[in-house]
């Protein structure tokens, strides 16, 4: 999905985040006692006033914290609602009148007679996703004597583990690629699985932590993830991990929640 459409679901659910802020705040001032707080300064002294009724102002002594307390809560509440009813109507004005059918929809709404004739400006999700996983890579060689497990989709990796992510990840039809070499602050590594998340077309990656109990291992992936950082590939953000010990082994529940959360 691309990013304009990306943009109208965003408005769609800003609109609903406000509506809740609105309802919210509103429910929250019914609570809240009648009038305002008026603050006067004098050199280093901090006054407080209540407000009521005809402005008349009565002076509040400082054991009452909570009316004080309450009072300008209510106030910041006001500005709050007053903020989220203007973005409200904005925002309505915005869903109202924004396109139904943007650039990158174009195409998918013709008729198929047309469809194949056409050459779409911007390519679909499927065109899209086909190109990515057909470009071809150079496979990393296997070192002799490794064992390698095959994966539903025919890979080849190098653990069990990796054979139930990739099998995950193949079974929720989230596109990846296996070992893919990545240019990383000028040296070349190979992520254990490099995604392809087709709500925004982001390349995001994941790296299978095996053997964390291993001080030796540790060390390399503790250096290889803050190679990551320096050039600019951050963890959560485009970057993923799964981590396993010789006790606690890698949990699927995990995987699947990733899927769920950032990969899809």
């Amino acid at each position: 999905m691309n990013q304009i459409i990306n943009l109208r679901k965003e408005i769609e659910s800003r609109y609903n985040l406000i509506q809740i802020i609105e309802e919210k705040t509103k429910d929250a001032l019914n609570q809240l006692p009648e009038g305002r707080i008026k603050i006067k300064k004098r050199d280093q002294d901090t006054n407080y006033y209540l407000v009521v009724g005809d402005n008349k102002e009565k002076w509040l002594k400082k054991d009452n914290k909570e009316l004080i307390e309450s009072l300008i809560q209510k106030n910041y509440l006001q500005k709050v609602n007053r903020a989220a009813e203007k973005e409200i109507e904005k925002l309505k004005q915005v869903l109202k009148t924004y396109p139904k059918t943007v650039a990158e929809e174009v195409y998918e709404h013709l008729p198929k007679e047309r469809k194949m004739f056409v050459k779409p400006i911007f390519p679909t999700d499927d065109q899209f996703r086909e190109r990515w996983e057909s470009q071809t890579y150079p496979v990393k060689p296997v070192k002799e004597g490794m064992p390698v497990f095959k994966t539903l989709k025919g890979d080849l990796v190098k653990s069990k583990s990796e054979v139930l992510i990739a099998d995950r990840l193949f079974a929720n039809g989230i596109p990846y690629k296996y070992e893919c070499p990545l240019n990383v602050g000028g040296v070349i590594i190979h992520p254990d699985f490099t995604i392809l998340r087709m709500s925004d077309r982001k390349i995001l990656y994941l790296e299978h932590c095996g053997k964390v109990g291993d001080a030796e291992y540790a060390e390399d992936m503790v250096s290889r993830a803050n190679r990551y950082s320096l050039a600019g590939i951050m963890q959560g953000d485009s970057l993923f991990f799964t981590f396993e010990t010789s006790k606690t082994p890698l949990d699927t529940e995990v995987i699947d929640k990733m899927i769920g959360n950032c990969f899809r």
